[in-house]
């Protein structure tokens, strides 16, 4: 494999100390720690792939790291983003890793950029980096970062975990001699269908399947910096915790598919994220005041039942998204509502919205939902049930 970096200057003495047992490496040696001393990584999201990730990275010794993120330390996020433990809530994550880098190794070179990738910043942002890797968890912003670095020539190392799985592999769009070029495109072709496949704040994850899938998220950065090993190039790995099993399989450019030399126009309507038609909403504090008079209407919780054990809105019913998903809907919740409005409510208000698309989409009228969902309750009307 030929190394993506040319190797930094001797190394201090400080540094031969630090570093000592990777130096010590056949194959790495001085030289690959040299490399990744002169090493320029982006790392897109500073969450639960970014915490084991930037960890690794920043202990490894890549001489400078960007890492870009626009979201916030919450409790309910640390039991993976364990980088993050030692922040107060609120703290931007940008702000929390490079705290907690230069805790780590005051030898690297941290840059925080609180912003989203866009596609209007995505090519600056990947420029001058030698490597990127994307540990974000939505598919429009993953099929973004997958082109901006098919037009850049930049390798990704890419990860994704849901619950007890995980998922990594190496993208290059103009691969070394002897490797063919496989983008993010062809391992997923076409997005899934909206709201088809829930979000670890839906359906869950487990910390350590973040811990795992990001170590190896870095090891593959590594190897490609210093030109080491096998990378995981035209391979994704795949990880079952509850199994605990690695399996290997490969991944070919998909039949008929072209280079990717520009952006797409916009990612979320790519992704089927547009928006849809007016809604009808019902705020908290009206939901609220509707459950004080004993309005005759049916509250359908569409969240999944382990979800609904933590915190609950008094009177709702659970139907689960999953059930509804997969169901006759019309008959599902004309069972629940009996002639009744309907107004559906979830965690943040995405599931419920998109519950009220699919009672619309087949006839159903006097429907409504809860924008925020209950976790806007709780910050609004009850304060004393625990947010997640």
């Amino acid at each position: 494999m030929i190394p993506l970096v040319e190797p930094a200057p001797e190394l201090t003495p400080e540094e031969i100390t630090r570093y000592s047992r990777q130096v010590l490496l056949p194959g790495l040696g001085s030289q690959g720690q040299r490399r990744l001393k002169n090493a320029r990584v982006l790392v897109i999201g500073a969450g639960g792939l970014g915490s084991p990730v930037l960890t690794y990275l920043a202990a490894a010794g890549v001489g400078s790291i960007t890492v870009i993120d626009d979201d916030r330390v919450e409790v309910s996020n640390l039991h993976r983003q364990v980088l993050h433990a030692g922040s107060p809530t609120g703290t931007p994550k940008v702000d929390s890793a490079v705290r907690a880098l230069r805790e780590l190794n005051p030898l690297v070179g941290v840059t925080a950029r609180n912003a989203r990738i866009t596609r209007d910043n995505a090519l600056d942002l990947i420029a001058g980096h030698d490597v990127v890797l994307d540990g974000t968890d939505n598919f429009a912003t993953r099929y973004l970062v997958g082109d901006a670095c098919s037009v850049a020539s930049v390798p990704l190392v890419w990860g994704s975990v849901f619950r007890f799985d995980g998922q990594v592999s190496v993208f290059w769009s103009r691969p070394p001699a002897g490797h063919e070029p496989v983008t993010y495109r062809d391992l997923h072709p076409t997005p899934p269908p909206p709201g088809s496949v829930p979000s670890c704040a839906e359906g869950g994850v487990l910390g350590v399947t973040c811990a795992a899938i990001g170590s190896v998220m870095a090891t593959e950065a590594i190897k490609l910096i210093a030109g080491i090993g096998d990378p995981l190039l035209g391979r994704v790995m795949l990880f079952d915790a509850a199994g605990m099993s690695w399996q290997t399989i490969r991944v070919r450019p998909a039949p008929g598919s072209s280079p990717v030399t520009a952006l797409e126009g916009d990612y979320d309507a790519f992704c089927g994220l547009v928006p849809g038609p007016a809604v009808s909403e019902v705020t908290v504090t009206e939901l609220a005041e509707k459950l004080r008079r004993g309005d005759d209407f049916a509250l359908i919780d569409v969240r999944e039942p382990e979800e609904r054990l933590i915190a609950s809105i008094p009177g709702a019913i659970g139907l689960p998204m999953s059930v509804l998903r997969t169901g006759d809907v019309a008959g599902l919740v004309g069972s629940v509502a009996r002639g009744r409005p309907v107004v559906f409510h979830c965690k943040s208000g995405g599931r419920s919205a998109q519950a009220l698309e699919l009672a619309r989409g087949v006839g159903m009228d006097d429907v409504a939902h809860v924008p925020g969902g209950v976790l806007r309750w709780i910050d609004e009307i009850d304060p004393t049930q625990p947010r997640y």
